[in-house]
């Protein structure tokens, strides 16, 4: 500085220098003066009552000097000007051979070498560049700033602003669009410096100090006047290059702010419509409208199996995504020093998984209800048709009955005719109360149908009303016959015991051949093995007894025979059939041939039945194998992949790429997964309820494949985060395996997560003072907020990585971005939309305007925002 104070007074003998130093300097004079409404008009004698040059220091500086004198004596007028010199002096400047007297006494010389001595200390000495002196500092600054300019090479403060493009330079370098550089020429130095001077009065509020003919007639353009002119410049682009770094900066802030509410919308629009979807699903699943037939539920167990493989699997993938990309954002939000992300009510992942859980425990209810829904539904169809065939058969039989109960034939019988009438009333009574047990059971079966709800009950129910009512009558009817037989039997004697024993006989023995009839045609539903060998056993034993009751029926037809005898050697004229019955010989025969041809059926029947058994045995045992193997895969790959989250090893890079490679040859396991589903199917298609070669289910395995994509994408999804952590806070790959250690070494049971107990340990051993003492466990209480900011009891590893890169690294704050606005808003406590429109890009300059609160501060404008409210809202310090 002492340098450029050696002010050189011979130099301004030269009547060009010392011109164009009255003009630059009055010009630079004039520039701060009118600030406070005067100006000068000759730089020798305007400053000579030391007034103005006061006034003048007082503006550069901002400072008050001492009061001046107003009187109009030589006295006064050295006063002044030496209390000027004091100030200049109280600065550090050494002025050389200039006083008082000079100035007072208008002394051109040394007027010009005081003024370059205060715009050296007010408007060059601060100007440095790389730590070079003022002048070195400014030349510097020239350099870079035209550097990319051609037909420019400033080397001085003379020869090289000639040609005037220089100025042009700075001024497009700063300004493009107030100069077309491209339209100058190096041979027209005149029009290019005329140019500048006129764009930078017009424009950049800088007066013209120098004349385009001074410059260009001159060899050497003065020194100092160029400085001068050029200083101005540089404080006229400092402000400009000051409001782009801060709005850089805001630009930088806001396209953070703005992807990540994006990232906010995403969430809330994909949670929203996979909760809607589960909404909408649940009560479809919760449906319990029952169905009538067993193919009409069959339908509906087709539109649960659509459902569980072709509309649910998109909503798993999405549901993964949904917890991706929440993750995702909450670690851009911590990097960014940003609140974290809480999504509107009821759209937590915490909801979502609880909605899940919920459409689960629906879809588990409500195959159980369709299984269950068949089971019954089958074993109505089967009672019904039971119910109807034993129906059939009692009206059958009573067909004609109550006929027969209410002819009076007996009223002119003889006697014989009148006994035999007797004793086939008493055949029938035993007809009738053999009959008894099958209406007690086509009455029992009605009333299952009825308690198991059977669709078609009202006709059931009508005609076992009709067979019960029926069934009264009969035996009202029976009743009186008796009666009336028995008071006419006083008169009858005769009677044919043999007939009689026929009757009784043949009764019992025909009954029993039409219940094996009905027995053999009896219909069955078995669901396994034991079961249908069950009925061959009992149809063995069944068998068993037809020798028995061959020869039953061989006595049968020996009494009927004697009859014969009998009447043949006695001579005696049958009349017709056996008064006492009407079961024929011919009959029984008849209907013993019918059951005898009818066993090898219900041989051919079982033995059908205990193939197809044995064909649901086989569904079992292969639908069992591929079971064991895919629930052992499934089980195997989700402990190594709990190894893995835990022993990575290499980079995160390669760490990221051996997940995704390995989450590859899960996928490709996709094919066993799609074979047993196709087994499953077979299962359910044959109406197999159990099986006793596995303990998997088709459910739990769903649930464990699902499981496991999602724990594969989340471990995929964490090393995502990491890398993203590493790279924005700049931690290197040692500190990663660092902490991975550190964290690994305490979590002693592998769960991925340190309890509140081994956390501290942990941090212990990486210097942080958090011991059992008042002030460790404040410190430990304040660091657990941070990392379990919910309250869980648990620090994943990584809320550790966030905690140890947020302890390590900076980010922008709060303070950094209202500094930056305060600079853009020229130091003024608010900030208008004219501002920000033009400082900001617009679509981040109309972000703003859109958020900030008006000010309503003392010193508001119109249209005055709060841009430090605004400020503090970004870092969740506030309110927006």
């Amino acid at each position: 500085m002492e340098q450029e104070n050696d002010w050189d007074r011979d130099l301004l003998l030269d009547p060009a220098w010392e011109k164009q130093q009255r003009k630059t300097f009055t010009a630079w004079c004039n520039s701060h003066l009118r600030k406070s409404g005067t100006q000068i008009e000759n730089i020798e004698e305007d400053f000579r009552d030391g007034l103005k040059l006061m006034l003048l220091l007082e503006v550069i500086s901002g400072e008050r000097l001492a009061k001046p004198e107003r009187g109009k004596m030589r006295v006064h007028k050295i006063n002044n000007v030496n209390k000027a010199l004091d100030f200049i002096a109280s600065k550090g400047v050494k002025l050389v051979s200039i006083g008082a007297e000079e100035i007072v006494d208008g002394n051109a010389k040394m007027t010009l070498g005081m003024i370059w001595t205060i715009i050296l200390r007010f408007a060059i000495q601060d100007i440095s560049v790389e730590e070079t002196s003022a002048k070195e500092g400014l030349l510097l600054w020239c350099q870079r700033k035209t550097a990319p300019y051609k037909n420019v090479n400033v080397q001085n403060f003379h020869i090289s602003w000639k040609d005037g493009l220089a100025f042009n330079a700075l001024i497009h370098r700063h300004r493009p669009d107030l100069i077309d550089y491209d339209s100058l020429r190096k041979d027209d130095p005149v029009t290019n410096l005329n140019n500048a001077f006129e764009v930078a009065e017009k424009h950049l509020d800088i007066p013209k100090m120098l004349d385009a003919e001074d410059i260009v007639n001159t060899a050497r353009p003065d020194e100092k006047a160029i400085m001068t002119y050029v200083s101005s410049f540089y404080h006229a682009f400092s402000g400009a290059q000051k409001a782009e770094t801060a709005a850089n900066r805001i630009c930088k802030v806001l396209a953070v702010n703005q992807e990540n509410e994006q990232m906010m919308e995403d969430y809330e629009k994909l949670a929203s419509e996979l909760l809607e979807w589960i909404r909408r699903t649940i009560p479809w699943l919760e449906n319990r409208t029952q169905e009538k037939t067993v193919n009409d539920m069959q339908a509906k167990q087709e539109d649960f199996r659509d459902y569980r493989c072709v509309h649910k699997p998109p909503k798993v993938q999405e549901k993964c995504q949904l917890e991706i990309s929440f993750n995702t954002l909450q670690t851009k939000l911590r990097l960014s020093n940003r609140p974290a992300f809480m999504p509107s009510e009821g759209r937590m992942v915490s909801d979502i998984n609880g909605a899940w859980h919920t459409l689960e425990g629906a879809e588990k209810g409500y195959e159980e209800w369709i299984l269950s829904e068949i089971r019954r539904l089958e074993r109505l169809e089967h009672l019904a048709e039971k119910f109807h065939q034993k129906a059939a058969i009692h009206e059958s039989w009573t067909d004609g009955k109550e006929a027969m109960l209410t002819q009076k034939d007996y009223e002119t019988s003889t006697l014989s005719e009148v006994k035999a009438l007797l004793r086939k009333h008493e055949a029938f009574e035993s007809d009738l109360a053999a009959h008894q047990d099958r209406v007690e059971q086509i009455a029992a079966i009605a009333q299952e149908l009825n308690e198991l709800d059977y669709y078609d009950s009202a006709s059931v129910n009508a005609r076992c009303q009709k067979i019960c009512d029926q069934w009264d009558s009969l035996g009202a009817l029976t009743q009186n016959r008796k009666e009336s037989l028995e008071r006419t039997e006083k008169q009858l004697e005769s009677i044919d015991e043999l007939y009689l024993e026929y009757a009784k006989r043949a009764a019992p023995f025909n009954n029993w051949m039409e219940g094996a009839m009905e027995d053999l045609q009896d219909m069955f539903i078995v669901h396994n093995i034991e079961e249908i060998q069950g009925l061959i056993t009992a149809h063995e034993q069944f068998k068993s007894t037809l020798a028995e009751a061959n020869k039953e029926r061989e006595a049968i037809q020996a009494i009927q025979a004697e009859v014969q005898k009998i009447a043949q050697s006695n001579g005696i004229k049958l009349s017709g059939a056996n008064p006492y019955t009407t079961i024929t010989p011919e009959s029984i025969d008849s209907k013993w041939e019918k059951a005898m041809g009818m066993v090898p059926l219900r041989d051919t029947a079982l033995q059908g039945e205990l193939n197809k058994q044995n064909n649901n045995d086989s569904l079992r045992a292969k639908f069992a194998t591929q079971a064991n193997t895919v629930g052992a895969y499934i089980q195997a790959k989700m402990e190594e992949i709990g190894r893995i989250s835990i022993e990575m090893n290499g980079t995160l890079e390669d760490q990221l790429t051996n997940l995704r490679d390995y989450q590859t040859s899960i996928m490709s396991y996709m094919p066993e997964i799609n074979t047993l589903e196709g087994s499953h199917q077979l299962i359910q298609e044959a109406l197999i309820f159990d099986n006793q070669y596995t303990s998997y289910t088709m459910e739990h395995l769903r649930v464990g494949w699902e499981q496991l994509l999602t724990t594969i994408a989340r471990t995929i999804n964490e090393v995502e985060n990491q890398i993203l952590t590493r790279d924005a806070k700049g931690i290197s790959q040692e500190q990663l395996y660092e902490y991975r250690a550190s964290f690994n070494h305490f979590d002693k049971d592998h769960s991925g997560a340190l309890m509140a107990e081994e956390f501290k340990a942990c941090l212990i051993s990486l210097g942080y003072d958090v011991e059992n003492d008042k002030q460790g466990d404040s410190e430990f209480a304040r660091i657990m907020s941070i990392v379990d900011p919910n309250n869980s009891g648990a620090v994943t590893f990584q809320a550790f990585i966030d905690f140890m890169s947020r302890e390590t690294t900076d980010t922008d704050t709060a303070d950094q971005v209202i500094a930056s606005f305060k600079i853009l808003a020229a130091d003024k406590a608010f900030i208008t939309a004219e501002e920000l429109r033009r400082e900001l890009p617009p679509d981040q300059a109309e972000y703003c305007i859109a958020r900030m609160a008006p000010y309503t501060g003392p010193d508001a404008a119109p249209g005055a925002l709060d841009y430090m409210s605004f400020s503090t809202a970004l870092y969740g310090e506030s309110d927006l």
